[in-house]
């Protein structure tokens, strides 16, 4: 028999009102950063706002999850841990981290979940992450559905996976080329993003194999046509990247992936309240990307976007035509004056226009385009999707049913939502009887009560148990009505409130012996924590050292080689796109600065270093 499964669908939080579009649209948690010692140094909010977005979603069940997952020195533990009592305080449901020296400190009994930036891989890891007390593991974003099934069948510990968004072409954590390069660490919160940069491939021999491509850039995530599988392989918090996305691109992508996991809820549960209705239809090629892959899901596939880093948008069809100032379009998509269209030139380089006038088919370009009958054109800036998603494009309501009762001093107001959480609210009013009529003061009632405006609730049923017996003015049942809403939705917040959660280390041993530099370790809590699970700290982080000889500045499941078409073990889907001998020294040039390729056969992925 299969259990049934509580699915939730985590969105991004850049702030409190990309928060609150995020669950009006549909989510069931968020991820939001704190003050400091995020991820994400441009996705910053403070204590208060945080507290704000608490308050909201927690009025729906929804669960905000703070970002603390950076590294930490040992001069910043002491604020980190005071911010971190903070945002406990305000509520907050859970801290997402990645530096191990937090668990030494002394943390309020707050859930932990493990940032993907800890490098969740294996069952190993995933194993001591669960016995040293964390309740959730987010997994590496390279994480196929087959080792999804076979973490979920050897732990117990909660799984999260990314279903949509960009993709670091290193593994997350593993990544110290932005450090390197300008002193920007992605572990600290600062990645440069030199993979959507662009690079000369060079052989050994100096030969320039390709010229100005974006070689380690890759498409973005889309996992849509998996989530059922990645039900069935025990994933239960499926996960948006995009908090330095626009709020446009929060609604779209949160909309779509609701009713994808709405249409799978048959046998599992949702979770958190309320239903959301949008007024426009999603399309997640219509916002920002790169062009789609689902990664490493179903194994190994080209995933690179060489031509371009920047978003491309739907494609719209074929030139069918060109005349002297206008295009005639060959597709099933409309335009509008203002839409952004792109395409690739014959160098192979995103080119794009905007449009000034709109004929049917036929378009008039701001600046005519060096195109022939047959390019593809792509639209990357759709104006009537923008204006549309400008506007209000989604309401959540929580169903409560209402029960009207007569007391020996007034009327009372029972009422009870969807969860089962219940309110009471009684006034002291005179018992008059009906003006026109039992029946037609008891419509009076029941639609003066069902009001609910723009509160959280709609109203599914409202029973009179005085039968019309009684008059009220529409003033007093308002008061009646308001009430109860307000008592209902603080017993809301108490009931949806965070249990504590202390944290309980079992002690297991870390899966490894030593930790070098790639265990990111830059204060003594950190080398304390391993030490008690068996691992001596043998380099400490390369954003405290600075040393980089013998450090590979990203490792990678991306292969050039077999994106080239030129994998060596023959496991190309592609046709080779430049000719390169299996025993060939591959290297990267970027403004001066040059990268050797290592190809590690056996496991399949690869090294960057300095060269």
């Amino acid at each position: 028999m299969t259990l049934m499964s509580t699915l939730e669908l985590l969105a991004p939080a850049k702030n409190y009102e990309f928060g609150k579009e995020a669950v009006n649209h549909g989510a069931d948690a968020l991820y939001i950063g704190a003050p400091a010692f995020g991820a994400r140094s441009g996705a910053t909010n403070t204590i208060e706002d945080v507290e704000s977005l608490v308050k909201y979603s927690h009025l729906y069940g929804c669960k905000v999850f703070a970002t603390v997952n950076t590294i930490l020195y040992d001069d910043e533990l002491e604020a980190a841990v005071t911010m971190i009592r903070r945002l406990y305080d305000v509520g907050v449901d859970a801290l997402i981290v990645q530096d191990m020296g937090l668990l030494e400190c002394d943390l309020p009994p707050i859930e932990l979940h493990a940032s993907t930036q800890c490098h969740n891989a294996s069952v190993e890891k995933i194993k001591f992450l669960q016995q040293a007390g964390f309740k959730r593991v987010i997994l590496a974003r390279e994480t196929s559905l087959e080792q999804m099934r076979e973490i979920r069948q050897s732990t117990d510990v909660d799984l999260e996976s990314f279903v949509h968004g960009a993709l670091c072409v290193s593994y997350s954590g593993q990544c110290y080329m932005s450090q390197y390069l300008n002193g920007r660490s992605g572990n600290r919160g600062s990645c440069s993003q030199p993979c959507r940069s662009s690079y000369n491939l060079y052989s050994g021999d100096g030969k320039l194999l390709i010229k100005n491509r974006h070689l380690l850039s890759l498409k973005d995530f889309n996992a849509s046509s998996s989530l059922q599988q990645m039900i069935d392989a025990g994933i239960t918090s499926f996960k948006i990247e995009g908090r330095l996305k626009d709020v446009g691109y929060v609604k779209n992508v949160v909309a779509h992936y609701r009713m994808l996991l709405d249409g799978l809820m048959e046998g599992n549960a949702r979770a958190s309240s309320g239903r959301s209705v949008f007024t426009f239809e999603p399309d997640v090629e219509r916002t920002f990307n790169r062009g789609y892959t689902d990664y490493f899901l179903h194994g190994r596939q080209p995933m690179a976007s060489f031509a371009t880093q920047k978003s491309m948008g739907k494609f719209v069809g074929e030139v069918e035509s060109v005349g002297r100032d206008t295009l005639t379009v060959r597709g099933k998509e409309t335009f509008a004056n203002g839409d952004g269209i792109c395409y690739f030139d014959k160098e192979g380089q995103l080119q794009g226009f905007f449009i000034n006038d709109v004929r049917g088919k036929t378009i008039v370009p701001n600046k005519m385009p060096s195109v022939k009958v047959g390019t593809k054109l792509w639209r990357n800036n759709d104006q009537q999707f923008e204006k549309t998603l400008a506007g209000r494009t989604a309401e959540r309501k929580i169903a409560v049913e209402l029960s009207f009762s007569a007391t020996p001093q007034g009327f009372m107001l029972d009422v009870i939502d969807e969860d089962g959480v219940g309110a009471s609210y009684s006034i002291d009013a005179v018992h008059e009887e009906p003006r026109s009529g039992r029946e037609s003061c008891k419509e009076q009632t029941v639609r003066q009560l069902s009001k609910t405006g723009d509160t959280p609730f709609v109203v599914t049923q409202v029973k009179d148990n005085t039968d019309g017996m009684f008059f009220l003015p529409a003033s007093v049942l308002n008061q009646l009505r308001r009430g109860a809403i307000g008592e209902l939705t603080a017993n809301r917040l108490k009931h949806f409130s965070p249990k504590e959660m202390p944290r309980v280390d079992q002690g297991m041993p870390f899966p490894t012996k030593e930790i070098d530099y790639r265990g990111n370790v830059v204060n003594k809590k950190a080398e304390e924590f391993y030490k008690k699970h068996g691992a001596n700290v043998v380099a400490r982080g390369v954003e405290q050292t600075g040393r980089y000889d013998g450090v590979a500045l990203m490792t990678t499941k991306y292969c050039l080689r077999y994106e080239l078409g030129c994998c060596i073990r023959g496991k190309s889907k592609t046709r080779p796109l430049v000719a390169i001998r299996a025993d060939e020294e591959l290297y990267l040039d970027n403004n001066g600065h040059r990268f050797h390729l290592v190809f590690d056969c056996p496991n399949c992925r690869m090294m960057v270093e300095k060269a």
